[in-house]
């Protein structure tokens, strides 16, 4: 027998195997699986109602006329152009609000798929973001065309809406990402941020002007949602010109760090988290 029959085998070096990637396949795979996915479940959101697409609307016009009553006939605000700014704030605060709390369970929803299929996990919480954002679209129309009727004249600052959608669109994808990672370890977060999106969409000027806020110091604690000062743009350049800006409504650029920190922080965490995760969100499940 040889003596390299006779040499005891090399004992093998186990080495970790990392699960499917945030972002892995290439960037064309990883666009078309989130366009299936989204335009999947947003049919399958209206699939077999009898108002189809009417309830994307429907919802925010119902919450909208409760506040209307409310804010018009109990407590009196005295804000140009109450109503229709109420509505646009509803329906814009709604593409955060509806596609961060349909993101928190979305990874788990699809407990199935993740286990089974090696697919870019990345596309399952965004895919709730795009949902959200395919029924603001369509809400945004009605929501101009009463902007129309109401009286206020078109102006050119319209054309700046994209700014304020995409400044919305990126702070949702970054919490949604940061949320739906979580929840797979902590299956607590579902729960409470059902509670802390309600917090937050009074701790934003949606309902009320950020004018009526006394003391300064809790004005300053509203300034630093970042949320705050994107709806006060969003009231200068869509609803009401004389309105404050986002500058002044901080009062100096100094005041506005505090919000735009929290808001690149939050974008940050949020996809170091989640690209974090993928690779072991299977074996967590």
């Amino acid at each position: 027998m040889s003596a390299e029959a006779q040499a005891p085998a090399q004992p093998v070096e186990l080495r970790e195997v990392r699960g499917p990637s945030a972002t892995g396949g290439g960037s064309r795979r990883f666009f078309e699986l989130l366009w299936l996915i989204s335009a999947t479940e947003f049919k399958k959101s209206f699939h077999g109602t009898a108002f189809g697409y009417i309830w994307s609307l429907v919802r925010p016009l119902m919450l909208f006329g409760v506040l209307l009553v409310v804010f018009t006939r109990i407590i009196r605000f005295e804000v140009p152009n109450y109503p229709v700014l109420l509505l646009f704030n509803l329906v814009v605060f709604g593409l955060f609000q509806e596609g961060t709390g349909a993101a928190v369970g979305s990874v788990l929803a699809q407990e199935g798929i993740v286990r089974k299929t090696q697919f870019p996990r990345l596309v399952i919480p965004l895919s709730s973001v795009m949902v959200a954002f395919f029924t603001l679209a369509l809400n945004l129309i009605a929501v101009f065309a009463f902007i129309l009727i109401y009286g206020i004249t078109p102006m050119w600052t319209w054309l700046l809406l994209p700014v304020i959608l995409l400044l919305i669109v990126v702070l949702t994808c970054a919490v949604s990402l940061l949320l739906s990672a979580l929840n797979v370890r902590f299956r607590d977060v579902a729960i409470i941020w059902t509670v802390a999106a309600t917090v937050l969409m009074y701790g934003t000027p949606i309902i009320y002007p950020l004018s009526i806020i006394e003391p300064s110091f809790l004005r300053d604690v509203l300034l630093a949602n970042p949320l705050t000062l994107i709806f006060a743009q969003a009231h200068h350049w869509i609803i009401d010109p004389e309105a404050e800006t986002a500058l002044q409504a901080a009062g100096s650029w100094a005041a506005m760090l505090p919000a735009t920190a929290i808001y690149v922080l939050t974008c940050v965490l949020g996809v170091w988290v989640f690209k974090r995760e993928a690779p072991k969100i299977a074996e967590r499940l």
